[in-house]
């Protein structure tokens, strides 16, 4: 797109400005207007005039708005460092979108940011500005200050549906549902993100089976049937995840009504709902109806396909798992971290060494994925399951950090399987140190010794694990409804 700025006499700040409004989506365009904005002093201290004063303000704005479309936050803060340097005075539409900006740095950032922010919000008297104390309890959501969050949100003498779905996030983030469900039933007005926030506080907080019971209340209520409010996708995914990580019974009769509601409504399937419905099906064991979701889908991401290949690596389908990645590849998607940590794992479950070790020193070399620690505990999975104790221990030396339960715990699974006692006890008592009230370990020692027939030690990790009162996890099995 080509758009003649030059030659424009005069180049006055309002003709800019219009410019700047109408090209706000073209980075190359805003980045000519902003240098002609520069090279003709329009962003300088300007006279005492006040409409000159509060052009450079929109000016300013406009820019720092454009730049955050364009996600480059920093050039969008030098912006409003400049703006202040240039005693161009901010107003309250300078203040909510940088906010929220700031929101979605890492938290270290966000308060790094945030924090002064606010502190000009309150001392230029915009405190009391609606989308600003909206963004600052976004903000303050982010941190984990949830005090802060609800002492803005409290300043709100009118507090709108937007307000209010920001501080029901809030709340669902920092783990308070109690005062969430309370906030919800006291508003005037709400909407599908109303609904969704609590879902999503529920499973969040892994209440799976509270977060499915709200959905089901949801779809019952009359804003619901009249069509006032409806389930959109973010609601179907923060459901769809609490199935999927529902303990019991009826985790996948919800899925699949869910799923048929969808059908029905011819709701359309976005890939991150269908990538959803995939790592329900694949948890609970239904591969069929998860690959006929994979292959019904128009429309795949890399997450659709690391659900679909950590599906079949987990049930038993590790060769399918393995060439559907290699399909991912062809396809000219690059895998991520969730993909390599599918595709070891099922080399480890076909007891595939070689080919794992392969794709380990790929991630790093051929796709610039730098490896953590849970790959590295696939890979000390991968050695153990065939046996190669003295092989995934040295490996574990060799990590560039030190190993947590992620890495011993299948090393000391591989030592109780292959008998291997010394090394079991060494590996037992770290992980011990990691988690001292973990009942798994303690039972995984003594059956390491019960194994090689040394019972005197077997009762001692018995007794040990009664002094320290901890008492063993019953297991159970369980038969969902198909």
């Amino acid at each position: 797109m080509t758009v003649k700025l030059q030659h424009s006499y005069p180049q006055s700040p309002e003709f800019l400005l219009r410019k700047l409004q109408g090209l706000i989506k073209h980075p190359r365009q805003v980045k000519q207007v902003h240098s002609l904005l520069i090279t003709n002093g329009h962003l300088l201290p300007s006279s005492n005039a006040s409409n000159l004063k509060w052009m450079a303000t929109l000016l300013y704005n406009c820019l720092i708005r454009a730049y955050l479309n364009f996600e480059e936050p920093q050039k969008a803060l030098l912006i409003y460092t400049h703006m202040l340097a240039h005693q161009a005075p901010p107003n309250d539409l300078t203040f909510p979108s940088i906010i929220k900006k700031a929101a979605t740095c890492s938290p270290s950032i966000a308060f790094m940011i945030g924090t002064p922010l606010h502190t000009h919000v309150i001392k230029l008297g915009l405190s009391r500005d609606l989308f600003t104390q909206t963004s600052l309890v976004v903000l303050y959501a982010r941190l984990g200050n949830l005090s802060d969050a609800c002492r803005v949100f409290e300043e709100i003498a009118q507090p709108c549906v937007v307000s209010s779905n920001a501080m029901l996030d809030a709340l669902g983030k920092n783990g308070d549902m109690k005062s969430a469900l309370l906030l919800f039933d006291s508003m005037a007005e709400r909407d599908v993100v109303s609904w969704t926030s609590i879902i999503n506080g529920f499973g969040r907080n892994r209440r799976f089976g509270e977060a499915i019971q709200f959905f089901v209340k949801m779809m019952g209520h009359e804003d619901v049937r009249s069509c006032l409010v409806k389930p959109n996708e973010a609601t179907f995914v923060s459901v769809l995840f609490s199935c999927s990580n529902l303990d019991g019974v009826g985790a996948l009769h919800y899925g699949k009504n869910i799923h048929g509601y969808i059908i029905r409504n011819e709701v359309e399937l976005t890939v991150f709902m269908g990538t959803a419905l995939i790592a329900l099906y694949g948890k609970t064991g239904c591969l069929e109806n998860a690959m006929k979701t994979f292959d019904g889908m128009v429309v795949k991401g890399v997450c659709t396909w690391n659900a679909m290949i950590s599906s079949l690596a987990c049930n038993g389908r590790e060769k399918q798992a393995l060439d559907l990645f290699e399909k991912m590849k062809m396809q000219g998607l690059g895998p991520d971290e969730v993909t390599f940590i599918a595709v070891i794992t099922a080399c480890a479950r076909s007891k595939s060494v070689e080919l794992g070790l392969g794709f380990f020193q790929s991630m790093r070399c051929d796709f610039r994925v730098v490896p953590r620690m849970e790959h590295y505990g696939c890979v000390v999975d991968l050695l153990g399951r065939a046996g190669l104790l003295e092989e995934a221990a040295e490996f574990i030396k060799r990590m560039p950090f030190d190993p947590n339960a992620t890495v011993l715990g299948p090393l000391l699974g591989a030592c109780k399987v292959h008998g291997a006692i010394e090394l079991g006890n060494e590996v037992g008592r770290r992980l011990l140190e990691l988690q001292p009230h973990h009942c798994g370990r303690y039972v995984t020692l003594s059956n390491i010794y019960a194994g090689g027939e040394v019972w005197s030690h077997a009762a001692d990790w018995r007794k040990a694990m009664i002094e320290a009162g901890i008492s063993k996890i019953p297991a159970y099995s369980m038969i969902d409804a198909m």
